[in-house]
């Protein structure tokens, strides 16, 4: 799945580029979108008791983002197991690779405890396509 943004100026630093820690807003905001595209309903998942969290976030940073630019986010699953899973994602700006990442997510309860996921709310789309 992929989404687009388009970078604000007041996302960039005295180098004139995105500032990194901007980026995390990124992934987070194309997650989100992958999310939706699958039809997980996060706020009706919060009211269940139960949360998706970040367990742990990898970027490779490749290349400076500008202000105006148009980012194009790239978001996939590269792995499930019982209560977590690994997103990977690119941004791109055209052709020239901006960002490489990994994130980690867990599923846990209403005490913030991971716990297996619920057939509910284990949606086939959060695993890597079976090749």
């Amino acid at each position: 799945m992929q989404c687009s943004l388009q970078v604000r100026t007041y996302e960039c630093d005295s180098y004139g580029h995105v500032n990194n820690a901007v980026y995390l807003n990124y992934l987070e905001y194309a997650r989100c979108e992958f999310l939706r595209s699958i039809n997980f309903d996060y706020k009706a998942l919060r009211r269940a008791g139960y949360g998706v969290y970040t367990a742990k976030i990898e970027i490779e940073y490749k290349s400076p983002a500008f202000s105006d630019d148009l980012l194009i986010i790239q978001t996939w699953p590269l792995k499930k197991a019982l209560a977590s899973g690994i997103f990977a994602q690119q941004i791109w700006r055209e052709s020239l690779l901006i960002v490489n990442a990994k994130i980690t997510w867990a599923f846990v309860n209403d005490q913030g405890i991971p716990t297996k996921i619920p057939p509910e709310w284990d949606f086939q789309a959060l695993a890597p396509p079976i090749v």
